[in-house]
């Protein structure tokens, strides 16, 4: 067996990519997205027509310019879905707005908008999550969301504290980024490398996972943003990976053996302590965590970044 199919006997490997086209060269279960992959896959020619019916449905709705904008993006994240849905069996991230990462009434108005035009299509809410970025007010939006039946991805996750807030309020899923959690103690540090085992991102995940695991919360753990083969297998066991597909590639071509390093026996074991976590200990939590901070700060500008660029393409073709 390749390392692929070793790694789906202990977790489930989600596609992240807005190219559909390859997601059956790795017949994953899910499948995430985010602004940064829907923009790259908006350029291609082979998906102009989801952009072109994308920008029909903005002209239908909505009174003003900014509201026939803002009917045409939401479309254009679904029809991506759409089409993924066609694909894998399970459910596909979309991801709400980066520019209201600290409006919680904004975040739940648009998720429910971004379900209701997948239940238009014939979609179940059950085979969609809510991508929201790690904030407390997305947190606060996830809570409500979740208590009418809407499954949230938390994204733009650095730390514990973030995750425990997630936890507690029954979020569906969470999604730690591990390789950007490297790439911030690699210039912090000045280092060029971490031997595997080290990576402070595969140490964060690790410490999430005995965390939920030793007190029972529900809420699963994504791996995501990996930057090497190496971090992934650190993590195998983990509830889920979302792997891009270079690194799918990589793991497609390799039939060394794969071990199991995430255990659910292992977290009983850990030095944990229970901690409640409300809007004072998040706020000071993640202000004490210099990484924590300046990644989630940095990724909330980076998808804004890649929303307007998307907006731009949406708006030259109306």
């Amino acid at each position: 067996m390749n390392q692929l199919d070793q790694l789906k006997k202990f977790t489930t490997v989600v596609a992240d990519t807005g190219d559909f086209a390859q997601l059956r060269q790795y017949s994953p279960t899910d499948s995430t997205t985010n602004p940064s992959l829907i923009y790259a896959a908006s350029q291609e020619a082979q998906y102009e027509h989801l952009l072109k019916d994308a920008i029909h449905f903005g002209k239908t709705h909505g009174k003003t310019d900014s509201e026939h904008l803002a009917f045409a993006l939401d479309k254009v994240f679904v029809n991506f879905g759409l089409e993924i849905l066609k694909i894998v069996p399970g459910r596909v991230s979309t991801e709400v707005d980066a520019r209201l990462s600290f409006d919680v009434d904004a975040s739940v108005e648009k998720a429910k908008r971004l379900i209701s035009l997948y239940e238009a299509a014939g979609i179940s809410r059950k085979r969609i999550l809510i991508k929201l970025a790690s904030t407390w007010e997305g947190v606060l939006a996830a809570e409500k969301l979740e208590k009418e039946g809407i499954h949230c991805n938390m994204t733009l996750l650095f730390s514990l504290v973030q995750a425990i807030a997630c936890a507690e309020v029954s979020a569906t899923l969470i999604s730690p980024f591990v390789g950007r959690i490297l790439d911030w103690y690699k210039k912090a540090q000045g280092v060029s490398s971490y031997a595997p085992s080290d990576d402070p991102g595969v140490k964060s995940v690790t410490s999430i996972y005995q965390y939920y695991k030793k007190f029972g919360y529900k809420t699963q753990i994504m791996g995501a943003s990996f930057r090497n083969k190496e971090e992934i297998l650190e993590l195998a066991g983990c509830d889920l990976l979302t792997i891009s597909p270079n690194l799918l590639e990589e793991l497609k071509n390799s039939s060394e053996p794969v071990q199991r390093k995430l255990e659910h026996s292992m977290a009983q074991s850990s030095l944990h302590q229970k901690i409640h976590v409300n809007e004072k200990a998040f706020r000071w939590g993640l202000n004490e965590d210099a990484m924590a901070t300046e990644k989630l700060s940095e990724g909330i500008r980076n998808f804004t970044k890649d929303i307007l660029k998307l907006e731009t393409l949406l708006k030259s073709k109306f």
